[in-house]
């Protein structure tokens, strides 16, 4: 759980860039990549990633601009890009007007728990790296590279001339 403003940005700072990295690979085409029919498409998995940002942060009481639950996932790849970037940098503007790190300790109601403050900042980023590893395995069946995020991906790798991945 997060109990300062400063580290949940040092925080954010790494994983919403990794996220939108991510998302700048993503095509048009792309976001029709499903698993089945029964299960979110490589389009619908990223909007939700973009729209999680104001429902969550919206629910623990910040006030911000940003695409809400009831936008329709966009055809392109550049709208869920840009919408990521715009909720984002709103997020973080209203996070640090309205919240002090005594705000962090405050509880409220999150989907019928009580949560603390700090901890649903904590939580935001844990449903991104989530649902970014989710991503992965649908970029990488609709042929897209993937960039690495806590290391090197396999594309990565092969551009610094190791063909055998190390062992961890």
């Amino acid at each position: 759980m997060f109990t300062s403003i400063e580290h949940f940005l040092q925080a954010w700072e790494f994983e919403a860039n990794a996220t939108q990295n991510m998302l700048n690979v993503l095509t048009d085409e792309s976001l029709v990549q499903e698993v089945s029919p029964q299960d979110r498409t490589l389009g619908r998995i990223a909007w939700h990633i973009v729209l999680t940002i104001h429902e969550m942060m919206g629910r623990a009481g910040l006030v911000f601009e940003a695409p809400s639950d009831d936008t329709k996932v966009p055809i392109t790849a550049a709208e869920i890009t840009e919408g990521y970037r715009q909720a984002s940098q709103a997020f973080i503007a209203a996070l640090q007007k309205q919240w002090t790190d005594e705000t962090l300790q405050e509880e409220v109601n999150m989907y019928g728990e009580i949560w603390k403050k700090g901890f649903v900042l904590t939580v935001l980023i844990q449903h991104q790296v989530h649902h970014r590893g989710q991503m992965t395995v649908l970029m990488r069946q609709a042929g897209l590279r993937v960039p690495g995020v806590f290391g090197p991906a396999r594309e990565e790798w092969s551009a610094m001339g190791i063909t055998k991945l190390p062992i961890v």
